[in-house]
């Protein structure tokens, strides 16, 4: 895979990413009381995304969404201290390491069989 493709790709990861944690995010707000009911319209959206983003993906579904549990694993840490504020540890990042190493392993390893 080339550059262009391969960071194709990973934005796309990404940009699904944000769209799942923003649509569960954001009725967390609501539920907490730190937001309005009006928030569920945008949630809605943001989920819809999601999924339509998830059909973008012109590889196998098993290995496009074992790959792309990684990238929200590692979207879900920098979210974590973004938005809520909290520093990961070594630990978490650790965890996304193998995760990522696990989902390159997915990704491209059937290239080679």
């Amino acid at each position: 895979m080339d550059t262009i493709a391969l960071t194709r790709t990973f934005g796309l990861f990404f940009a699904t990413a944000i769209a799942e944690l923003l649509g569960c995010y954001l009725p967390l707000l609501w539920l907490t009381g730190k937001g309005s009911p009006w928030l569920l319209l945008p949630e809605t959206l943001s989920l819809i995304a999601f999924v339509w983003l998830l059909t973008l993906h012109p590889a196998a579904s098993g290995r496009v969404y074992a790959t792309y549990g990684a990238i929200y694993n590692a979207t879900a840490i920098g979210w974590l201290h973004f938005v809520d504020g909290v520093t990961p540890t070594w630990n978490d990042y650790l965890g996304v390491g193998l995760a990522l190493a696990g989902a390159g392993s997915i990704a491209l390893g059937h290239r080679t069989a």
